[in-house]
C-alpha cells in the first residue's frame, strides 16, 4: 500500500481519532465509577465486608473475561496492585463515613499528586493548561473541606470520612501513575498489563479485607445485588475501559477526564439515598467537576 501521508509523516488524523475513542472510554469508566457512592450507601454491610466481597467478584470476573491479563505478571503489577487495593477500601470507607459526594470529590484531588508524580515518576512535563486545572482542583478541595457538616444517618462521622477520601485521593494517583507506567512498560499489551494491575490490586484488597469481613450475620438479596453490581460493573466493566484507554492517554489527562465522575455521584446519591451533601459541598464539587472541561479547548482537534 503506498505511503498516502508521504514520507516521514505520521497518520495524524487516525492518531487524533483514536486518542479520541479512548477518551471515550475513560468518560464510559467515570458514569459507571459515579454509581459507586449511591450503590455502597444502599448496601447494610459494613466497610470491609462491601470492600472485600466487592474487589473478589471484579478479580473474578477479570479474571474470566480478560484472558490476556493472567499472563507476565511482575512486582510493579503488584505495586500497583497495592496502590489500587488501598484506593478501594479507603473510598469504600470514605463512602460509610462521609457523604458520598465528598467520599469522590476528595478522591479526585488525584491530579494535584500527579503534579509531582508525573514529571518524577513518568518524565511527562506539566503544561500551563495543567497548572490551570491544577488550580481549580485545589479551590475546589478547600472549598469542600471548609463546609461544615453534623454527622447524619448515611454520613455519621464527616470529618474522619472526608479525611480518608482525601487520602484515597494520593493513592488513586499512584494508582493511575503506576497504570501508566505499565502502558509505557509494555506499548503493545498496556491494556493487559494494566488490567493485571486491577485484577492484583483486586485480590490484595480480598485478602486484607477478608479477615474483617467474616463473619458475615446477615446477607439480604438487595446487598449480594448491590455487591456484584459494585464488583462486576461499577469495578469490572468500567476497568476494561479505563485500562484500554491508558496506552496513549498521559497520567495527568487521564485522571482529569475522570474528573467528570464527580458531577455524576451526588444525583445518583440523592435519587437513590436521599442524600443531600449541602450547597457548599456541591460547589466545590462543581469546581472540581468543570476543571475536566479546561482541556478540552487544547485537545478539540488535530493541529494544523
Amino acid at each position: 500500500m503506498p505511503n498516502v501521508y508521504g514520507k516521514g509523516l505520521q497518520p495524524a488524523p487516525m492518531q487524533h481519532l483514536h486518542r479520541n475513542q479512548n477518551r471515550l472510554y475513560l468518560l464510559g469508566a467515570a458514569f459507571l465509577f459515579s454509581t459507586g457512592g449511591a450503590a455502597i450507601k444502599a448496601c447494610s454491610l459494613n466497610n470491609w465486608q462491601v470492600a472485600g466481597f466487592r474487589s473478589g467478584v471484579a478479580a473474578v470476573v477479570l479474571w474470566l473475561l480478560l484472558p490476556g491479563a493472567r499472563r507476565d505478571w511482575t512486582l510493579r503489577t503488584w505495586l500497583t496492585g497495592a496502590a489500587y487495593a488501598a484506593t478501594l477500601i479507603l473510598f469504600v470507607t470514605a463512602n460509610k463515613l462521609t457523604t458520598s459526594a465528598n467520599a469522590i470529590f476528595l478522591q479526585s484531588t488525584a491530579p494535584l499528586y500527579l503534579c509531582l508524580l508525573g514529571p518524577l515518576l513518568l518524565r511527562e512535563k506539566i503544561r500551563r493548561v495543567d497548572l490551570v486545572v491544577m488550580g481549580a482542583v485545589a479551590a475546589g478541595a478547600l472549598l469542600l473541606l471548609s463546609a461544615a457538616q453534623s454527622g447524619v444517618a448515611t454520613a455519621p462521622e464527616p470529618a474522619k470520612g472526608n479525611w480518608i477520601g482525601l487520602v484515597s485521593g494520593l493513592t488513586w494517583a499512584l494508582t493511575i501513575a503506576g497504570l501508566r507506567m505499565l502502558g509505557k512498560e509494555k506499548p503493545a499489551a498496556a491494556g493487559e498489563s494494566a488490567t493485571a494491575a486491577v485484577i492484583a490490586g483486586n485480590i490484595i484488597a480480598f485478602m486484607v479485607c477478608l479477615p474483617f469481613a467474616l463473619p458475615v450475620e446477615h446477607l439480604s438479596a438487595a446487598d449480594a445485588g448491590a455487591v456484584f453490581y459494585l464488583g462486576a460493573f461499577q469495578i469490572g466493566l468500567a476497568y476494561v475501559l479505563l485500562t484500554r484507554s491508558l496506552s496513549t492517554i498521559p497520567a495527568l489527562e487521564a485522571s482529569t477526564l475522570l474528573l467528570v465522575e464527580p458531577a455524576l455521584n451526588p444525583l445518583w446519591t440523592l435519587i437513590l439515598n436521599g442524600e443531600n451533601p449541602g450547597m457548599r459541598a456541591i460547589a466545590g464539587g462543581a469546581v472540581i467537576a468543570l476543571a475536566a472541561l479546561i482541556p478540552f479547548a487544547r485537545w478539540s482537534g488535530p493541529k494544523h
